[in-house]
């Protein structure tokens, strides 16, 4: 049987300033997205298991089939009164959290969102990916050194994966930069990378499914020294479904993942 848990105090030792978060009732944190296009082509061990085919599978549904969304034009739609429905706030928009804003099936739809992303100046924008190889064909005409309101995130799930993308993201013209490590599925080495000046953030989190595999509490404290010695932001945005701590691993639900990773108490800003 599977035990429930709960975090109340991690360790004394790890008592650090913690990132800010918005919080509803009861202390979960709530996140803005943004899902231009759905669906995704899976390309690594980060996507064996992924949450979007397992979701569109109970209705059905094939992820393989990029589609454009209804909410396609979320950022810019307005209310009766003419005023942008999405406001800014405290947290920044994520960017196709079911998809990867650079797949190849979306070129056609990618000018229009980055129209969008400049229209809303008074947002920012955080865009993960796992195909930073496609940067340079995916880009709009002014965008220069980066749009002042957008980060990329060069998404990881293990040290292969990291090694391979993570030299190529750093040489890319982006303002912004972040290393997203989710799903965590082993303990990552990053300094080399961290050190660089480059990074300004790294995120990591757990996998979420019946069939996740674990994420251990050891690997995202060793991220979080990491990010600590080389001063750089680090938040702890879930921790999966198969949560291990010590010899213990706790099956956590969907809606508690992100709210048992806040009470761990790791997240750090320089």
């Amino acid at each position: 049987m599977w035990q429930r848990f709960y975090f109340f105090q991690i360790c004394d030792k790890y008592t650090i300033r913690r990132t800010k978060r918005k919080e509803e009732e009861g202390g979960a944190f709530r996140m803005a997205v943004w899902n231009p296009w759905h669906g995704c082509k899976k390309i690594s061990a980060g996507c064996d298991i992924c949450y979007v085919y397992e979701k569109d599978a109970m209705y059905g549904k094939n992820a393989s089939v990029i589609r454009r969304t209804a909410n396609f034009d979320l950022p810019v739609k307005k209310n009766r009164r003419g005023e942008y429905k999405l406001l800014p706030q405290e947290e920044p928009v994520y960017v196709c959290m079911t998809s990867d804003f650079f797949l190849p099936e979306a070129d056609e739809w990618r000018s229009e969102a980055w129209a969008m992303i400049k229209e809303r100046q008074d947002l920012s924008f955080v865009i993960e990916t796992k195909r930073e190889h496609r940067f340079f064909k995916a880009l709009p005409d002014d965008w220069e050194d980066g749009y002042e309101n957008v980060t990329i995130l060069c998404s990881v799930e293990n040290q292969r994966r990291a090694d391979d993308r993570i030299p190529a993201f750093l040489k890319l013209p982006v303002r912004h930069k972040g290393i997203l490590c989710e799903p965590l599925l082993e303990k990552l080495v990053l300094d080399a990378y961290l050190k660089t000046g480059e990074i300004a953030q790294v995120l990591c989190g757990g996998e979420e499914g019946a069939d996740a595999r674990v994420c251990d509490f050891a690997w995202v404290l060793e991220l979080m020294n990491q990010c600590v010695r080389c001063g750089v932001t680090f938040r702890f945005l879930r921790t999966g479904t198969f949560f291990r701590k010590g010899n213990r691993t706790y099956r956590i639900t969907e809606e508690e993942q992100q709210e048992q990773a806040r009470r761990a108490g790791v997240d750090y800003t320089p």
